[in-house]
């Protein structure tokens, strides 16, 4: 999938001409301090850069990266879901040769099962290398690893955890602002959120976690998700009830799911109770890695189905629901990106958000659907959209 990610990027990227704000503005507004250390990793020119990619992708890429960067590891402080502070990290990516304002991107990533593919790594497949050709364009990035990865890659990931993803962006995106001061890059003000499939719920719930808590602290001014899971509720009952894909690796993140919130949530239930008793034994021992094949509603335990089904499994229907993050009003403008032929993260995911926030008064709010695309060959379309709304924001 992240290799995908990245030939899209660059397919997308041969099509259009993205355009950004150059409105200067400065923030007044006093921030907690979060930074830890932020460490040059790289300073790339666009040539460099482009070979850093791999050969493969380099004719592509030259087409259309503008610049050089400097790549920084960064680590901040940002507090578990257990309320204890921790040291997470991220990447902040500069582009270099510019002095006109620029505008920042957080950006959060999708599944990855490989720590070395997390931002600050700067792997030539990792989510670093889609961040930096992202700053070329005329973008601060910051992509926080998450909780789990990286400086914190001795604690499990906050796998679809809400508060987890929210709270270790927005710190990160703290951190990215003490750089900006430190560095004296020039910096209009301006806040712009984005990412796919895991990433996309996690943008969603950053941007609510923003505009409801955070004040005039930052400058939100666009939101774009893609193919999040927003109705966990939905898509739980869907997961137990119906067939699913019976992609293994897709089962895995369902399986990965169900563990987070066990631990998390204190539900603390053997294996036996999620699973069936031919997968318990593998899944305690490989967790969120065990590669099982055929539909979910065969890896489930027959208990579990019930208690969603009928709705007497309170506990985990309670933490579910915690996650559910479709029925709120954005205040920012949004966009909405989703294959409507998505056998992993299921297309009503985007429509029954875009439905509830309509119905609470929302009129800044657009889906995209992209008729006839899967999870995987809908990333282009929403690559393409997402930069070219970014460019338009003023």
């Amino acid at each position: 999938m992240k290799t995908k990610l990245f030939k899209y990027f660059i397919v997308s990227f041969t099509l259009v001409f993205v355009t950004w704000s150059c409105d200067k503005s400065k923030n007044e507004n006093p921030q907690p301090q979060v930074l830890v250390s932020s460490t040059l990793v790289k300073e790339l020119t666009k040539e460099q850069l482009i070979a850093a990619i791999g050969s493969s992708l380099g004719s592509q890429a030259s087409l259309f990266i503008r610049s050089g960067v400097k790549q920084y590891k960064v680590v901040y402080k940002t507090k578990n879901t257990d309320g204890t502070e921790i040291q997470a990290s991220g990447a902040v990516i500069i582009p270099t040769g510019t002095t006109t304002p620029l505008s920042l991107v957080s950006y959060q990533h999708g599944t990855i099962f490989d720590d070395k593919q997390a931002p600050s790594y700067f792997t030539a497949d990792g989510e670093g290398t889609l961040a930096s050709v992202i700053a070329t364009i005329g973008y601060i990035v910051a992509a926080p690893d998450y909780i789990g990865y990286g400086a914190s890659n001795t604690l499990p990931h906050t796998y679809e955890h809400r508060e987890g993803l929210a709270s270790a962006s927005l710190d990160m995106l703290r951190a990215a602002k003490e750089i900006i001061a430190k560095e004296k890059i020039s910096w209009n003000n301006n806040l712009l959120i984005a990412g796919y499939s895991e990433g996309g719920f996690a943008t969603m719930a950053l941007q609510k976690k923003i505009e409801e808590e955070t004040g005039s602290e930052f400058n939100l001014k666009a939101s774009s998700c893609g193919a999040g899971a927003y109705n966990k509720t939905l898509s739980f009952k869907t997961l137990v009830s119906m067939p699913s894909s019976g992609n293994s690796q897709h089962n895995s993140s369902y399986i990965w799911v169900m563990l987070t919130y066990d631990r998390i949530y204190k539900l603390n239930r053997p294996m036996t109770a999620y699973f069936a008793a031919a997968y318990a034994a593998q899944i305690q021992k490989e967790q969120q890695n065990a590669r099982i094949s055929g539909s979910l509603t065969t890896i489930l335990s027959d208990a579990v189905k019930k208690g969603i089904i009928d709705g007497t499994d309170t506990a985990l229907l309670n933490a579910v629901k915690d996650n559910d993050i479709f029925d709120w009003k954005p205040k920012t403008s949004t966009q909405l990106y989703h294959g409507t032929a998505d056998t992993y993260v299921p297309y009503f995911n985007s429509q029954t958000a875009l439905d509830a926030m309509k119905k609470r008064g929302a009129s800044n709010v657009e889906l995209i659907p992209i008729t006839g695309g899967d999870h995987g060959s809908s990333i282009q379309n929403y690559l393409l959209g997402t930069l070219s709304f970014f460019g338009n924001v003023k």
